[in-house]
């Protein structure tokens, strides 16, 4: 049984379409990643499943049963834009949060003090928001989302404002979490964390889907014809006939393979002209190079009037 189900789903504000004829669905114990460029619909679509606004047409169903208000109580939800009180001070907060959703005080400030512990913000809970850092704040807004321990996790660009050590530690949480069999959706531009984290993606474009599936799937109908090569010493391998295109940073080079090639030849050629090599990888292309290619095959066909290929 699906813990989210779209079918057909449609939302247009006046002249705009936010979001066409969108179906996909969301497993039991899965990370799934809700993806596109801005503007493309994955804001209104996530709050259509969350009831605040209305599909004009189409169906949304959680656990299994046409969306109603009780069942968001099995639900949390971090917003992109954040909504934390800036006078109040954290605990204070993250208690009253907690009461809302339903819980008696004791249990939120113990929930809240153990999360505070587990995300490596135990100092600043007797501070006020205003006082804290904007990574500190999206520490606090993801505890407040988890309070009432939700079966379904959604966050919209829950990364934001987190510098590399704390998305590691966002990361981790999140993998933990499924661990435990919860259902995770979320949304961002960071293509490495959805290549990492997702066990399956959606991906819109001016308000239409254009890419969905598993990624070990998707990644499976492109070939592997990329290369990474970390050597020192002559680069003239580079202009090997099986390379498509390079790009050089000094040591370390990505290369692309013409159709067809060998990367064997490659490795072959480089090791006769005296390169050492001390790592030769030939890889599927990543997300992030897939996602531009299909947005960008996106955006022709509809400047041309063709129909758009998921």
């Amino acid at each position: 049984m699906p813990i989210v189900e779209l079918q057909h789903v449609r939302k247009a504000y006046d002249t705009k379409i936010a979001v066409a004829d969108l179906s996909f669905t969301i497993e039991p114990g899965s990370m799934f990643g809700l993806l596109g460029p801005n503007g493309s619909g994955k804001t209104s679509s996530i709050r259509m499943m969350i009831g605040i606004t209305v599909p004009d047409s189409g169906t949304v169903s959680l656990f299994g049963q046409p969306f109603r208000r009780e069942l968001l109580q099995r639900v949390g939800y971090l917003p992109e834009e954040r909504g934390l009180y800036k006078k109040m001070k954290v605990m204070e907060q993250l208690i009253f949060l907690g009461q809302l959703r339903g819980l008696d005080a004791q249990t939120a400030s113990k929930r809240a003090h153990m999360w505070a512990e587990r995300l490596e913000i135990t100092p600043a809970i007797h501070k006020k928001t205003e006082e804290l850092s904007k990574g500190m704040q999206q520490k606090i807004q993801f505890i407040s989302t988890l309070l009432h321990e939700p079966d379904l996790i959604i966050m919209d660009e829950p990364f934001s404002g987190l510098d590399p050590v704390n998305a590691v530690l966002l990361m981790d949480t999140l993998l933990d979490l499924r661990k435990q069999g919860r259902t995770i959706l979320f949304s961002t531009h960071r293509m490495d964390q959805v290549e990492k984290l997702c066990d399956n993606i959606c991906l819109i474009h001016n308000s239409r889907l254009i890419l969905s599936g598993s990624m070990r799937e998707i990644k499976s109908r492109y070939p592997a014809n990329r290369v990474v090569i970390h050597f020192t010493g002559d680069a003239n391998f580079l202009n090997h006939p099986a390379v498509a295109e390079s790009k050089n940073y000094e040591g370390h080079a990505e290369l692309h393979l013409r159709e067809g090639a060998d990367a064997q030849q490659l490795l072959a050629s480089a090791v006769q002209n005296g390169t050492r090599i001390t790592r030769f990888e030939v890889m599927e292309p990543t997300l992030e190079e897939i996602f531009i290619e299909k947005v960008t095959e996106s955006a022709r066909a509809m400047q041309a009037g063709e129909p758009i290929r998921a």
